[in-house]
């Protein structure tokens, strides 16, 4: 049987008042100087000051980088990486989204591997394992408080690139669903979608294994009961909470499987035009599913189940249209936009957005291979 690896944060710290354990945990590790690296709304709103104020009641200086924008830069990471040796840190705390764990985990891998980030690029190309970090969520989507992942804009070439590495894993991760409160619809149908994603493309993966096939199905199940609830209803707390437990379902799912040309092309729709990632996957997700249709209908129809489909009665091929028109129905009941055109991407740049999502490192699990016109058809087709 082919040897697998399974990765996951140390400590992951989950539900309603978790953050003030998570403050305490990191004062008993030692930790006497953090850099917490968040975004500039979350920094105004003072969300960064009330964890700052935690961590000085127990202790823990800190100073706050919020430089940390959507899609964030190579840029981002040395501005903050300047920061971190000036203040002599010895951890790292993420606070915010998919955008400011990224630009820590940039930060942290170059705090101590040297270099800049794109040198590493691709998988497994640190040889050290970054500055200890913290990891606190305030979205429910990205998993990216937990993940080996970290997603980093070249802005030279346009460029999202991949880093798929081991040790840019954090060392906690905090999910504490009081700081998910009052997100904005259009933000939580987003993330949330991502975090569909997440799971499909995990469980369709060459890399799947029995536990990220038990995590995605789970995670799938929990985001189609509730992902409507939760972008109707900011305040709803057990919707936030719910959606907490679905997004880090899928991320050990596809931390763990990887993923597929949703993602490898979205990517590039992110590095491009700096859009939405979230929004980028929930576009695509139904074309890929429907190239993928001819090798991965069986796990399709198993993922339209788990959206609540019936289907006693289907064959694969009938459940991976179920499944297709699920994805459809549900991005369509919560806002996301129809297609690629109403983003503002242009046809004429669609064989460089082809030709880099090639390129990318989530391709290479997806269950079925393509061609750059396939690629290019596919961004036709989702326009």
């Amino acid at each position: 049987m082919t040897q697998t690896a399974f990765f996951i944060p140390s400590i992951n710290l989950m539900g309603a008042g978790c953050l003030a354990t998570a403050v305490n945990t990191i004062n008993e590790r030692g930790f006497k100087r953090a850099l917490i690296v968040t975004d500039a709304v979350l920094e105004k709103l003072g969300v960064a000051g009330k964890v700052t104020e935690l961590l000085d009641d127990h202790g823990v200086e800190s100073i706050v980088f919020g430089g940390a924008q959507p899609n964030p830069t190579v840029s981002n990471v040395e501005a903050g990486l300047a920061i971190l040796r000036e203040a002599e840190c010895d951890c790292v705390i993420s606070l915010g989204g998919g955008s400011p764990h990224d630009c820590a985990k940039g930060i942290a891998l170059c705090a101590t591997n040297g270099g800049v980030i794109g040198d590493y690029e691709g998988v497994d190309k640190s040889a050290h394992p970054q500055l200890p970090l913290i990891a606190i969520n305030t979205t429910a989507g990205t998993a990216s408080e937990m993940t080996r992942f970290c997603i980093i804009t070249d802005e030279s070439r346009l460029v999202k690139m991949a880093i798929v590495d081991r040790h840019v894993t954090p060392i906690m991760s905090v999910n504490d669903p009081e700081l998910m409160i009052g997100k904005p619809a259009a933000l939580t149908a987003a993330t949330g979608m991502d975090a569909l994603t997440h799971a499909i493309e995990a469980y369709v993966s060459i890399a799947a294994t029995p536990i990220t096939d038990a995590c995605a199905l789970k995670a799938v199940s929990i985001i189609a009961r509730t992902l409507r609830r939760a972008v109707a209803d900011g305040a709803d707390i057990k919707a936030r909470e719910a959606m907490s437990y679905a997004q880090f379902l899928a991320g050990m799912a596809f931390n763990n499987a990887s993923l597929g040309f949703v993602h490898a092309m979205a990517h590039q729709l992110g590095g491009f035009y700096d859009l939405p990632h979230g929004v980028c996957n929930a576009v695509l997700l139904p074309h890929v599913a429907a190239f993928n249709a001819s090798v991965a209908g069986a796990r399709l129809k198993d993922v339209a189940e788990a959206m609540g489909v019936d289907i006693a009665n289907l064959s694969d091929d009938q459940g991976a249209e179920a499944c297709i028109a699920a994805i459809r129905t549900l991005a369509a009941d919560i806002g996301i936009p129809a297609g690629l055109t109403e983003l503002g991407v242009k046809d004429g740049d669609v064989p460089t957005l082809a030709i880099n999502a090639l390129k990318d490192a989530c391709g290479l699990t997806n269950p079925r291979p393509a061609t750059q016109a396939e690629i290019e058809a596919i961004f036709r087709a989702a326009a």
